[in-house]
Formats: C-alpha cells, structure tokens, sequence
C-alpha cells in the first residue's frame, strides 16, 4: 500500500465498510413484493427478495430500478471483494441471498428450450437484454469461488450456453441486444442503430473465457475471441467504441464505463493467448481514462470525443470502473501513472460518499451525480447503486494488497 502517497488505506477501509453497510442495509432488498419502490420500467420479475434498488432521488425521497439483474450481479461481486478484505461474514451471506434473486429470475427448467435463461430485463420491462445477462455472471463466480458451492457456477454456465445458441451470431463478433418473453424470440433494440448493425461486441467481464477455462468448452472460448477481434476491428477512438451504444457516434458522446466493460476484458486475452495486441487496446483504453479524468479526479456522463464535457450529470461509478481497469493495468505493466490516476479518482470517491446525512436512505452510498437545474430548490442529488457498487470492488482491490 505504500506505493499509494494519497490514500490513506485505514480512511479507505472505513469507507469500504460504510459503502458496503449501505448496500447490505439499505439498497439491498428484503421483502418478496416492492414496499417503498416504484417499478417505473414495470420490469416483470415475480419476486424481488434479493435485488438491488438501483436509483434514489433524493429531492423526491423515491427508489426506483434501472435493471435489477444485472445490477445484482455486480453488487454480488463488490460482496465478495469486499468479504475478502474485510472478513465479516455478513457480506456474504448477503451476497448469497442477493444470488438467490437470481437463480429465481432464471429458466431453470432442464426441458425448457429457454433453458438458462435469466430474466435481465432493462430498457423494457418484458425485455431481456444480452448485455445484462452476462454482466450479472461475474458475480455468480465469484460467489462460487468463495463459497464452494458449484451451483452458482451451473447457472453461468446455462446462460452462457442460452446466448451463446440464441443471442451468438457465429463468425461475426456480434450478439443480438434484446430478447421479449411475450413473442419469446429477439425484437428490435428500442435505441437507434446508425450503422445497421443486427447486435454488438458484448465482451463484458470476459465471462466466456472464465466459462471456457472452468468447463473446457472450446466454442465458449471462441466466442471470446471472435467478439474481441471485432472489438480491434471497429476500436474508434482509441481505447473506445463510440459506433455502439450507450455510446452516440452522431454527438461525439462516450458512455463512462463502455471502455471498462469492453477495454478490460482486453488483459484477460493478453494474459490467456500472450498476444502484445489486447494488452495495447487495454493501455489505450486505460489512457482514455486518463484522458477523460477531471482535475479533481471525477468524470462526467457526458465527456466527448474531445474530452469537453458537460457542465452537469457526474458519472462516479466510471471512475471507479477506470480504478479497476488501471490498477490491472499496474499490475501487468508497472507503470506508475495508472497509480497516480487511481489515487485521484479514489480521494474523489471518497469526497462523494455521504457520511452524515439527515436522510437515513443516503448514509454510506457514494453519490453518482449532479443532476442539471430545473428552476426549483429541489436537491439536485441522484443516488445510482452502481456508484457505490464500482468504489467498492475498486477499494477492495486496492487494499487487498496489503493483505
């Protein structure tokens, strides 16, 4: 921890700890029905015991979800991390009894043909998004690591095997976005698709290579490999992927974690084939990072092709997303700037997380943004878990090197 001169690892355990009670206590659902929360996407899941509440206004005093599976998923791994540095028990059984909102919102039906699929609904509330389904699987893996309970593993394994028969499209780097459970087939993405393209490069967590290495299943592996050769192919600008969505290739508008989700993934090829053109795609992306920071060590939602960026609507988990990906980048090449970087952006988390509110719904959680005024007095803080969920597996990474 001492190659860190900014971080003071003992203030930034007791900010761990305080992010991770928030999760556990207040994000964290508890009831099979929805109590205090609205379902304004009206996701259609049958029981909500488990999941994440993901969105909290502050000036409404109102929760509400963005996508529960997902999500979930992520907050399962931050548990886990966490539990590694930590060592309370509490953080994972609450990572198991987050697992359990999962492995209810799946097909588990063996002769089902939809077998393995996991309800990861998001833009629409009948729709399942391929993104979502595999960015909740990481979480599940780690459980299983930790836990010993293989069951975890089973469920990756039977999505994996769904997405790659249903959402894979074979030779082309690409997946299909969004599955109805009313037509039970693929429909037409709700976001605009400039350049027609019938899927994305989804690469996020690298979660076929970790399936590939788990079950030795080949064509897991050449999943990976197919999606991030595509990535190499339409990388624009360097380090990122503004053609695809969150991104907007018409304003110049970058997406804060889409280099994270698709950039990362990169060391897990570099370390698994020795090939120096994944580790150059993930230092590029780590620079875009770098590039993107601001002087206090935060980014903004809305940072363009130029860097400029939008006066309102903070994106802390992306920084603490871009900690990630630069203390991996540390760890393989030795390069002190991806410390420096970090340790801005974790004194930066850190200025954001509440630690003495009035509004009990907000103690622990890093805020992530500052909404735009709309003309009242109204409290322009929005509460995202996914702040909180990204500064916690990015600070037990870090201090799990003092361990």
């Amino acid at each position: 921890m001492d190659r860190y001169v900014l971080i003071d690892p003992e203030e930034l355990r007791k900010s761990l700890q305080l992010a991770c009670k928030w999760l556990v206590e207040i994000a964290q659902v508890k009831t099979e029905g929805l109590a205090i929360e609205k379902n304004s996407k009206k996701h259609l899941h049958q029981t909500w015991k488990g999941s994440i509440r993901g969105e909290y206004s502050v000036a409404k005093n109102e929760w509400d979800f963005f996508c529960p599976v997902w999500h979930t998923g992520q907050a399962i791994k931050a548990l886990v991390a966490a539990y590694k540095v930590l060592g309370e028990n509490r953080l994972l059984q609450a990572a198991m009894f987050s697992a359990d909102f999962l492995g209810r919102e799946r097909v588990s039906e063996k002769g089902n043909e939809h077998h393995g699929l996991i309800f990861a609904f998001e833009d629409r509330g009948d729709m399942v998004n391929t993104s979502a389904i595999l960015e909740c699987l990481d979480g599940l893996i780690s459980l299983s690591e930790v836990s010993g309970d293989i069951s975890y593993w089973g469920w990756v394994v039977d999505a994996l095997k769904w997405v790659a028969k249903r959402a894979y499209i074979t030779d082309e780097g690409l997946f299909r976005d969004c599955f109805s459970i009313k037509t039970w087939q693929f429909e037409p993405p709700p976001w605009r698709n400039p350049q027609g393209w019938p899927g994305r490069p989804l690469l996020d967590d690298g979660v076929f290579l970790k399936a590939y290495h788990y079950t030795g299943n080949p064509e897991f592996r050449r999943i990976f490999y197919e999606t991030a050769n595509r990535l190499l192919k339409e990388e624009e600008p360097p380090g990122n992927w503004i053609r695809f969505t969150p991104c907007n290739v018409e304003t110049g508008s970058i997406h804060p974690r889409h280099a994270y989700w698709w950039g990362r993934p990169m060391l897990m090829a570099y370390r698994d084939s020795g090939e120096a053109k994944y580790l150059e795609c993930a230092i590029r992306s780590g620079q875009w990072y770098i590039d993107a920071q601001r002087v206090d060590g935060g980014l903004f939602r809305g940072t363009y092709r130029n860097f400029k960026t939008d006066s309102f609507g903070h994106a802390t988990s992306g920084i603490a997303c871009a900690s990630i990906l630069w203390h991996e980048l540390w760890e393989i090449t030795g390069d002190d700037r991806w410390l420096k970087s970090i340790e801005k952006a974790m004194a930066y988390c850190m200025k954001m997380q509440f630690r003495n509110t009035k509004d009990s719904n907000l103690q622990g959680a890093i805020l992530e943004k500052v909404l735009p005024p709309d003309g009242t007095d109204s409290s322009p803080y929005h509460i995202r878990d996914l702040g909180t969920i990204f500064f916690i597996q990015a600070a037990s990474r870090i201090l799990y090197d003092t361990i």
